[in-house]
C-alpha cells in the first residue's frame, strides 16, 4: 500500500503547490507542530508563523508560512494562507525586510492580544531563520 498523499497549498494570487506523492507534512499548528501522514485523522486547525516542511521521496522542501488554516481529510492535505515564501527563495535581506515589518507592526498602541501573540510568533521564527 502506498504510504503517499495529496498536499495542496493555495495563497490568495494562485494554487501555490500540488503534489500527489508527499510522504509527510510538518505544519506550525497552533497546538504546536503537527507531524500528518496518510491515514492520519481528519482535522482542521489554525496555522501559526512557522515552517512547513513537506516531504516526498525524492525530496524535502520547507516554506515559511506566517497563518492560515490547514484541513486534513480522506488523503489531501490543503492549507490556506494569506503568505507564504518558498525557504529557498528568501535571502538574508528577504527575511530582514519581514523581521523589520513584524517588529514595526509589534509596537503598535492598538494591538490585540492574539496579533500580539502571533507577530511575537513570527519574530522569533524569523530570528531564528537568520541564525541559520
Amino acid at each position: 500500500m502506498s504510504e503517499e498523499f495529496k498536499v495542496e497549498i493555495v495563497n490568495p494570487e494562485k494554487s501555490f503547490l500540488s503534489k500527489e506523492d508527499v510522504t509527510e507534512v510538518v505544519v506550525p499548528a497552533f497546538e504546536g507542530e503537527m507531524g500528518i501522514l496518510r491515514d492520519h485523522i481528519s482535522i482542521i486547525s489554525f496555522l501559526k508563523p512557522g515552517i512547513i516542511k513537506v516531504y516526498s521521496k525524492s525530496e524535502e522542501k520547507k516554506y515559511f508560512v506566517e497563518d492560515g488554516i490547514v484541513e486534513f481529510k480522506d488523503n489531501n492535505l490543503s492549507i490556506l494562507t494569506s503568505s507564504i515564501y518558498n525557504m529557498s527563495d528568501l535571502d538574508r535581506n528577504k527575511i530582514d525586510q519581514i523581521l523589520k515589518q513584524a517588529e514595526k507592526e509589534s509596537i503598535e498602541e492598538n494591538i490585540d492580544d492574539q496579533k500580539k501573540y502571533l507577530i511575537d510568533q513570527k519574530i522569533e521564527v524569523l530570528k531564528n531563520l537568520n541564525l541559520n
